[in-house]
């Protein structure tokens, strides 16, 4: 039998303690990642929950594929996810996709241009609500494909990418 003076065994648990505690907290921050960030809905019907299990209500059943939500935290394999009218709950990973979508959002009907160009021609006009591809972004427009129309549009009356975000 090692006898080990008691000073010693509680160094040692000392130290294990906080180099558990680190390794929690750096395996916490590599499974959130940078936050928020944008998802699309990949299914036809999702349901929001008021929390992240099967276990907490249903505030909204959501029907409507490829509709984007801002991800502002995670847990385990929930997203709390926030909408375009600023609902927020949780939903589960698999009802997820990366996939970028975006949003017109409200007022007149937007142009759609058919290059990166404010003179260029405008090939359709997208109603408030058209959900669209994102295809790609600049500093002032996006490259979206609507069904029936693909071209540019001001990102201002988009929602569904952070202001400044390149994509």
């Amino acid at each position: 039998m090692i006898r080990v003076p008691a000073s010693r065994r509680i160094r040692v648990a000392a130290i294990a303690a906080v180099v558990s505690a680190f390794g929690a907290v750096f395996a916490f921050a590599a499974a959130t990642g940078p936050q928020p960030y944008f998802v699309s809905i990949k299914v036809d019907e999702a349901y929001m929950r008021e929390g992240p299990s099967d276990m907490h209500r249903v505030k909204w059943i959501y029907r409507r594929k490829g509709l984007p939500l801002e991800v502002i935290a995670t847990f385990d394999v929930w997203r709390r996810v926030r909408d375009m009218d600023g609902e927020v709950g949780w939903m589960h990973m698999a009802l997820l996709t990366r996939d970028r979508t975006a949003v017109v959002t409200s007022g007149p009907a937007v142009e759609v241009y058919a290059r990166d160009d404010r003179t260029s021609q405008v090939v359709a006009q997208a109603q408030p609500g058209a959900l669209g591809q994102l295809l790609g972004c600049g500093m002032l427009t996006c490259q979206v494909e609507f069904t029936g129309a693909e071209g540019w549009v001001s990102r201002s009356r988009l929602w569904g990418i952070h202001d400044g975000a390149e994509y």
